[in-house]
């Protein structure tokens, strides 16, 4: 967290009062040069949620200036205009754990957005169910909240421990409509932990236990959390990238957030998870020190990945398992070998570390 600190002042664009998309860097020895690239309200809205968390005086210098009240009404002022439903969603839940003045607008947007019968991202049906959980204290929301809950439990295939990418046909090839990948998993881990918190959804617990335990089964043995998965039957398609969210973020937040819901305790596979980035054996003995955490520069290296071109590992996985579930190519993990590294690092990157590392769950609502 104190690596975040340092590091998020620096991904604010202070010409446009928004957060980059990113931060690329490039190292020389002792020498590190960066530049930002791009905008994005999705993450700003993520950053909302994390630096909520942090002690009042901490959070202005964290948020290019402004009190994290005021922040908040800028995110909500600009999701009027946002087309987009997760962004929607994080901006309704950023809003509704701070209780907000606008909360009654941003959830007023979300409502008038969300489809609910169409087929949607779970990623981002996982977000709307964490809004609406969370704004079920303050709020009325619970005809939206029981839809959003249905859409999100029934995207999963029968029999599987895992989510799906999506809830219906239509929004990938079809080629890939097997493959869903690791935020597909914590996301609605989360959103169902905290629902069965806000109104004792025993069901919600379940599906939210029966895929971290899955996620956990097949973790990597240096504590690689693994980015592409068959949702038909919660196989692993193919391992790389290993991001470093995933590792010191998105992994804790929804496991901890499920422990404090009731669903188990998953502090072993956090830890194994933690210490990769110390270290990952994806890059042998060539490289020293902590080389996915930069300290001074307050960044965290994005990924290791496999450095293929095109992608080709992922697409011939994505290819053989969906001929034949578990199959896949042996010589393609020796020919392109993970090691290579993404000199990047993004501000939601930041938001969920401080949401994984200091978030309560809240006290049990009636609405249910």
């Amino acid at each position: 967290m104190s690596l975040a600190s340092r590091g998020l002042p620096k991904m604010f664009r202070a010409e446009t009062d928004e957060f980059a998309f990113t931060r690329i860097f490039t190292t020389d020895r002792d020498h590190v040069a960066t530049r930002l690239s791009g905008t994005s309200l999705r993450y700003a809205a993520i950053v909302a949620l994390g630096v909520r968390w942090l002690p009042a005086e901490q959070q202005p210098p964290l948020l290019g200036g402004h009190s994290l009240d005021d922040f908040i009404a800028l995110l909500v002022k600009r999701q009027a205009a946002s087309t987009n439903l997760g962004d929607i969603a994080l901006i309704a839940w950023a809003a509704a754990e701070a209780g907000h003045p606008l909360l009654p607008d941003a959830i007023r947007r979300l409502t008038e957005f969300d489809r609910r019968t169409a087929p949607e991202y779970v990623v981002e049906c996982a977000w709307v169910v964490s809004a609406l959980a969370a704004a079920r204290a303050h709020l009325d929301v619970e005809e939206h909240l029981t839809a959003a809950r249905t859409r999100l439990l029934d995207s999963a295939h029968p029999g599987s421990p895992l989510f799906p990418h999506v809830t219906g046909p239509g929004l990938v090839k079809s080629y890939r409509d097997h493959v869903s990948c690791f935020a597909d998993q914590v996301y609605p881990i989360q959103a169902l932990a905290r629902l069965h918190r806000s109104g004792d959804d025993p069901q919600a617990l379940a599906a939210a236990r029966t895929t971290a335990e899955q996620i956990c089964r097949l973790q990597g043995p240096d504590g690689q959390w693994w980015w592409f998965y068959d949702a038909r039957t919660g196989d692993v398609v193919e391992g790389y990238p290993v991001y470093s969210v995933h590792q010191h973020a998105m992994g804790p937040m929804a496991l901890n957030d499920l422990t404090d819901a009731g669903g188990g305790d998953y502090a072993e596979p956090i830890r194994k998870g933690l210490r990769w980035l110390l270290g990952p054996a994806e890059l042998g003995p060539r490289r020293g020190g902590d080389p996915m955490l930069l300290d001074e520069e307050g960044l965290t290296v994005r990924k290791v990945y496999r450095g293929d071109p095109r992608k080709v590992v992922r697409g011939l996985h994505t290819l053989t398992t969906r001929a034949r579930s578990g199959l896949r190519l042996p010589i393609l993990d020796s020919i392109y070998r993970p090691g290579d590294l993404d000199q990047e690092c993004r501000p939601y990157e930041f938001g969920w570390l401080y949401y994984a590392w200091l978030a309560e769950l809240p006290a049990q609502h009636s609405g249910r």
